[in-house]
């Protein structure tokens, strides 16, 4: 019997939730997962937000904090990625 990747992509994934999701899931407020961390708070808003992806310890921190292991998190970024030209503002004006 054959399993089709994708649908286990799909399982996968829909196991997963966001840092938000699992703080409601459990009842944990914002000032509770930073004193659980010991992140500072600008990252874990940064990160509930998606405006930052955490490196592996803060990820662990995270999950650790929030109960779960951290493959259970979705860690996606939803910040779209801007395309920059040139060599940026170090190298004087960009033509």
């Amino acid at each position: 019997m054959q399993h089709d990747s994708n649908e286990n992509h799909d399982k996968i994934r829909l196991e997963m939730e966001s840092i938000s999701q699992w703080m409601a899931k459990i009842g944990l407020n914002l000032e509770e997962l930073v004193e659980s961390t010991g992140l500072d708070k600008e990252v874990v808003e940064a990160v509930i937000s998606g405006n930052y992806t955490p490196s592996p310890l803060q990820r662990e921190s995270l999950a650790t904090a929030l109960g779960v292991s951290k493959n259970d998190i979705a860690w996606g970024h939803k910040v779209p990625v801007q395309h920059l030209y040139g060599h940026g503002p170090q190298f004087g004006r960009t033509p």
